[in-house]
């Protein structure tokens, strides 16, 4: 007796290992677009979850941003029911707001997954991103300057969304999926066109695996793995850090006036002195924290803000708010840092 193929029995593994901690008798819902990787990992879940004991669905996004986006919904929707998905949504969704439109789409797909996730009741959202959706989003970090939790890439985890296929290559998923017979479609804007992840994918992969080997992609997942490790290391550090500041109150110091006029702050704010006596790269990491959980906008944050509120706590000579992107400020006042609603958005 011979068993599946063996991109088949991959998928089917990461698929087994993602749900491993679902509680039985929970609904999971796969994201699926109708493409090889969404697709495949659409056909490890139907297989999966009712032997671990869960019910599975799926839940399909129409962007309307290509012509016949409906039509490309409505077949997604389709095989996802042939293999025995239910429920089964369809959510078309507007594409609108800042950040143009990779980042809009990505913003109302994420809040379409919640709202379906929700009405149903699923325990879980399976996504089908693979090792080399990993290896790009790791190039296009490193090419922004970002730091090492833009690095760390996707995680396999967080929240309801999970990422059973992160460690199973796009060769995998293709392989998977003609080994079952499945036909995905395949997005032409996906390696072609202006989009920015696209020509990473189509041009500078493929130029990397050439010049430094085809073992390229998976050294910068693993690099996202590890990175990854440090960053959460760096944040739950940088937490304890705000925790104390937030708690030490030091004795009244002489007023600090902002621009000769005192500013409304909200909350009771961070002991600047506790800050100041961390590490440079700690007490940027709590203050990038902060300022994000202030409601900052995070893809728009970049180290220049971090740095200019940075200045507000080891560099203070009576400067004015610092204005930060999602119209938030970030103000010091009597020896403490506070983080309030402003009028700028940069």
């Amino acid at each position: 007796m011979t068993g599946p193929a063996p991109a088949v029995a991959a998928v089917r593994l990461a698929v087994r290992q993602s749900l491993a901690d679902v509680q039985a008798g929970s609904l999971v819902l796969v994201a699926c677009s109708g493409g090889p990787d969404s697709l495949a990992l659409a056909a490890g879940v139907a297989f999966v979850a009712p032997r671990a004991g869960l019910r599975a669905g799926a839940v399909v996004v129409d962007h309307g941003l290509q012509p016949a986006s409906d039509e490309v919904a409505a077949r997604a929707a389709g095989a996802c029911r042939a293999l025995g998905l239910d429920p089964v949504v369809v959510r078309r969704v507007a594409v609108r707001g800042p950040g143009g439109p990779e980042a809009s789409a990505r913003e109302a797909r994420y809040a379409a997954f919640t709202a379906v996730a929700d009405e149903v009741g699923a325990a879980a959202v399976l996504l089908g991103h693979t090792r080399d959706d990993q290896a790009e989003t790791v190039l296009l970090g490193l090419a922004r300057g970002s730091g090492p939790r833009s690095l760390a890439g996707m995680a396999p985890a967080r929240g309801a969304i999970r990422r059973p296929l992160l460690a199973v290559t796009r060769a995998q998923t293709l392989a998977a999926c003609a080994a079952q017979g499945l036909e995905p479609w395949h997005d032409p804007t996906n390696t072609a066109g202006p989009n920015l992840r696209a020509r990473v994918r189509g041009e500078v992969l493929p130029l990397l695996a050439d010049v430094l080997g085809p073992g390229v992609a998976a050294a910068l997942a693993r690099t996202a793995d590890l990175a990854r490790e440090q960053a959460d290391a760096l944040d739950e550090l940088a937490t304890a850090l705000l925790e104390q500041a937030a708690a030490l109150q030091r004795p009244p110091e002489v007023p600090e006036v902002l621009g000769g006029r005192p500013a409304p702050v909200e909350g009771r704010g961070w002991d600047a002195g506790t800050l100041a006596e961390a590490p440079d790269g700690l007490r940027r990491a709590a203050l990038r924290l902060a300022v994000v959980a202030a409601g900052a906008t995070p893809g728009a944050l970049t180290r220049a803000h971090v740095l200019a509120v940075d200045a507000l706590v080891v560099d203070w000579h009576g400067q004015g708010p610092v204005a930060l992107p999602g119209a938030v400020e970030a103000v010091r006042r009597c020896g403490r840092l506070f983080l309030q609603r402003g009028t700028t958005r940069e």
